[in-house]
């Protein structure tokens, strides 16, 4: 059964463009000469890159509000619309953890990681499908405000904010062990940015965007550049008590990071659905997870095969860093692996083809 009956073009446009630039973020020729605005911010601070990921959390909410709420509304049994959103949620959830073990197997220096970036989108997923099911718009909002509050608590209670030692990164140890991104060697402490208790702050940007695609269905733009102004001056202002910081999904960073979402969601809703625009995008988010693992895959595969240290070589650094420095090829690397997804996903959709997860 389909989740998706209601459509916006604008919101596949911004989905499709948060897929390219997560395949771009992720993809730089060389990891040593990666070009600022494609880095996350090593600890505090937001890059434009560390715009990507809540940016998509945020379309998922939307999307939910979107495919779902409509149909609670028009009388639809809940208990089929509860299952079918677990079961995908449940693919996705399980198409990371493929990822991840791909990742073990492919690269030699490489461990084995649970937690992922699709293991946060299923969880997000289906917490927003069942309070989409099960509660009411302003018991969403609710949740959505105690999350984060509670999570602002828990981090300053946790005592300090820093790597290793904050309380999201003791609990990724307990949990789960050495399965994390990074591990601390001097102490065995371990981190992960898509760990377990930040996923609670995701979850309230996923709310986040069920609010705004509740204003998109009622056309009500006003609301959405109202929220992106009040969410981004907050999330400024929250900044002496919590810094904006990705890898913790402080509060400051759900808020500053909202209100973009929001002044994009308003931007491209005008220009796509409104004024009839149609910037390149749309491919990539009709198979946005079809996407994200396929080219994951392909990549653990080159690497696997010993073919992307000398192709990256040949094709790009030995002419371009002469010219260029090391910078250029390593984002022309990634540059080109987009277009050939784009290229990929735009055959796919012209021919009917969308794989759903």
């Amino acid at each position: 059964m389909s989740l998706n009956k209601v459509r916006y073009a604008s919101v596949d446009v911004i989905r499709g463009m948060t897929v390219a630039a997560m395949l771009l973020v992720n993809d730089p020729g060389d990891w040593g000469h990666v070009w600022w605005p494609l880095e996350h911010a090593e600890w505090n601070g937001c890059t434009p890159t560390d715009l990507v990921f809540p940016l998509f959390l945020f379309i998922v909410g939307v999307s939910v509000s979107l495919a779902i709420v409509p149909r609670i509304e028009a009388g639809a049994e809940r208990a089929p619309i509860r299952h079918a959103a677990l079961r995908r949620a449940a693919r996705i959830v399980g198409l990371g953890l493929l990822l991840n073990l791909m990742a073990w197997v492919a690269i030699p220096e490489a461990h084995l990681r649970i937690p992922g970036v699709l293991q946060r989108i299923g969880i997000c997923f289906a917490a927003a499908a069942l309070l989409a099911v099960d509660t009411r718009p302003r018991t969403r909002d609710a949740i959505g405000i105690a999350l984060l509050v509670g999570h602002g608590v828990l981090l300053l209670a946790g005592g300090s904010l820093d790597p290793w030692i904050n309380v999201v990164s003791r609990v990724d140890t307990t949990v789960f062990g050495h399965f994390v991104y990074i591990t601390d060697p001097a102490t065995g402490r371990g981190h992960d940015p898509e760990g377990l208790l930040a996923t609670l702050p995701a979850l309230a940007t996923t709310l986040l965007g069920m609010r705004a695609g509740a204003w998109l269905r009622a056309g009500d733009t006003r609301w959405l550049i109202i929220a992106a102004v009040i969410c981004a001056v907050t999330g400024w202002l929250l900044q002496p008590l919590w810094p904006f910081n990705k890898n913790l999904w402080t509060p400051s960073y759900v808020l500053w990071t909202g209100g973009w979402s929001f002044a994009l969601l308003a931007l491209f809703h005008v220009l796509v659905d409104l004024r009839g625009w149609k910037p390149p995008g749309r491919a990539f988010g009709v198979n946005a997870i079809a996407a994200y693992a396929g080219s994951g895959l392909m990549v653990y595969l080159l690497i696997a095969l010993g073919v992307t240290a000398p192709l990256y070589q040949w094709a790009f650094a030995s002419w371009m860093t002469p010219l260029f420095g090391p910078y250029a090829p390593s984002a022309a690397w990634g540059v080109v692996f987009v277009a050939i997804w784009w290229l990929v996903v735009r055959w796919m959709d012209k021919r009917g083809i969308y794989l759903k997860v």
